[in-house]
């Protein structure tokens, strides 16, 4: 899958703690503290458009003093390792990380640790090396709902036929959180599951190529797709356009303004709205807490790891209006451009 996105959505600095380069936890002062935040993708507009700034913005109100050390791995968790390493040698106070690879993360985990620099899992957790806090939404309830909200469409609309499931990046354990949920949704459906695939780097034009590929061998039979994000809902609704063929309904997570978009015209069924200003903002407290010293609680536990999961909102063409735009997520002035102005008419939106 919603990962991560997103976004929509973000030394000398170590006060009392030593020279540049010396990392460590806070000590109670952490009035010039630097706090690194580590995104893993442009494939996502999310993470430049909308989690950067929202979580620069709260750790300034925060802190006027403090400093983010921010970085884009651009889908390669070597160079996250090395944007890591960076940050350590920067005496950032504490690490928020949205993990390129979940696996491969463990080691920067276990490198702030032994620095005794807290680290924050965001938006994808960290299974094989319990961070000290992750802040997320719910993703195995974005995947049940995804794909419930869609199989309650084809059966009010008595649709026949199978489904196809375009997943995440099979190194992205949010991805195989959503994964999980959408088969909880999926499995007892009714609907046959024709076949799914895991998308690697949540990459759009793969998941196109992909189901291009299905398109082909199952003309004809193709209900609907649940799709994991909204890149690789664009990537599937591509694939039926480039074939000449009805688009059925495919499903999204993100509320990215393209899949709003999309959502108005009519080629996209849903979306989740994860307001990422409500993650981004906790993640900055949260960090901002750790750089003092604190240790938060958890609300719950995912992965032996105190969380904070939050309940995102399915999103269609019914309650767009009211989800979106009332809401300022999207701006009625950038969904409805002269493409879509009579969509958006037609939806009340203006």
């Amino acid at each position: 899958m919603t990962a991560a996105a997103t976004a929509a959505i973000l030394g000398l600095a170590v006060t009392g703690c030593g020279s540049p380069g010396t990392a460590g936890a806070g000590t109670g002062d952490a009035s010039a503290a630097k706090i690194a935040f580590l995104m893993p993708d442009i494939a996502s507009t999310r993470y430049e458009l909308f989690d950067k700034p929202l979580f620069e913005a709260k750790i300034k109100e925060l802190c006027g003093g403090c400093t983010v050390v921010y970085s884009n791995a651009n889908a390669s968790a070597a160079k996250q390792q090395e944007q890591a390493n960076s940050a350590l040698a920067q005496g950032v106070k504490a690490i928020v990380i949205d993990p390129v690879d979940s696996a491969a993360a463990a080691t920067i985990v276990n490198s702030a640790k032994a620095q005794n620099v807290p680290i924050i899992a965001y938006d994808r957790p960290i299974p094989d090396a319990p961070a000290d806090y992750y802040v997320s939404f719910d993703n195995e309830k974005i995947g049940s709902m995804i794909a419930q909200s869609l199989v309650d469409h084809l059966k009010a609309s008595n649709v026949q036929g199978g489904l196809l499931q375009v997943n995440g990046s099979p190194t992205d354990a949010a991805a195989g959180l959503i994964k999980k949920g959408i088969h909880s949704a999926v499995d007892p459906s009714g609907f046959k599951l024709l076949a799914e695939f895991d998308t690697p780097g949540w990459e759009p034009t793969k998941a196109q190529d992909w189901v291009s590929g299905q398109i082909t061998q199952f003309s004809g039979k193709i209900a609907g797709v649940v799709a994991a994000n909204d890149g690789t809902a664009g990537g599937a609704i591509a694939a039926f356009k480039a074939a000449g063929t009805e688009v059925p309904p495919v499903t999204g997570n993100d509320a990215e303004l393209a899949a709003a978009q999309r959502i108005v015209a009519g080629d996209q069924y849903n979306t989740i709205s994860k307001p990422i200003k409500t993650v981004a903002e906790a993640a900055a407290q949260i960090a901002y807490s750790f750089a003092k010293g604190e240790k938060p609680a958890g609300k719950t536990t995912l992965f032996n790891t105190p969380s904070e999961l939050f309940v995102p909102t399915v999103v269609t063409a019914e309650n767009l209006k009211e989800s979106l735009v009332d809401t300022g997520i999207v701006k009625a002035s950038e969904l409805c451009t002269s493409a879509y102005a009579a969509a958006c008419a037609k939806a009340g939106i203006k």
